[in-house]
């Protein structure tokens, strides 16, 4: 043993310790005593379980949760898509770029649309020399500029918009240059609304 893990063991002895005492201090048969004591060591061998692997539980129940619920597509009602926000606090939509399907992250902090290169080349959103450097959370990032032919959610559309090709991330960003192309749109509850 060495002396990181002293501590843990005299406070593993202490626990111990205190629930031998309170149960032979109960007056209880041998025979009892020890089947409270084991049923104690196997409640403590739950909670310490639960607690040592609780991000795998809570991985667990938020795919169980999403399963039994589903994921609520967007509502869609007179040309006005509705989006619910996710467990992760970020409101997805999914759309497609040249009858491509495209799931997007809605980002009202980012200045413009940017898609994947994976995305892009399924896509056929040809390269040219045009760009931009943008700030991203990882730094400043050359991203080559196209213009999509069509850019859909739902029932919304936009024709020949320009949008940014990321080349080192996979999320795909809707951002400011297609939020403010609409009517209106804002946050509603915990609901996201775009109005064509």
């Amino acid at each position: 043993m060495n002396q990181d893990q002293l501590p843990n063991a005299l406070i593993l002895l202490a626990i111990i310790a205190f629930v031998a005492t309170s149960l032979i201090g109960r007056g209880m048969s041998a025979g009892k005593t020890a089947r409270m004591a084991f049923a104690w060591i196997g409640i403590f061998g739950v909670a310490f379980a639960l607690f040592a692997f609780r991000s795998e539980f809570s991985a667990i129940g938020t795919r169980l949760k999403s399963e039994a619920l589903g994921q609520a597509p967007p509502q869609v009602s007179g040309g006005t898509v509705r989006i619910a926000k996710r467990d992760d606090g970020h409101f997805w939509v999914d759309g497609k770029i040249n009858g491509r399907d495209v799931r997007f992250l809605v980002d009202s902090g980012a200045t413009t649309t940017t898609v994947s290169a994976s995305i892009a080349a399924a896509a056929n959103l040809e390269r040219g020399m045009r760009g931009n450097v943008v700030s991203t959370a990882n730094g400043d990032v050359f991203m080559p500029r196209v213009t999509a032919g069509l850019l859909e959610i739902g029932p919304i559309r936009r024709s020949d918009m320009s949008v940014n090709i990321n080349p080192n991330d996979g999320v795909n960003v809707l951002g400011m240059d297609f939020l403010s192309s609409l009517s209106g749109w804002g946050v509603e509850g915990d609901a996201l609304i775009l109005r064509p």
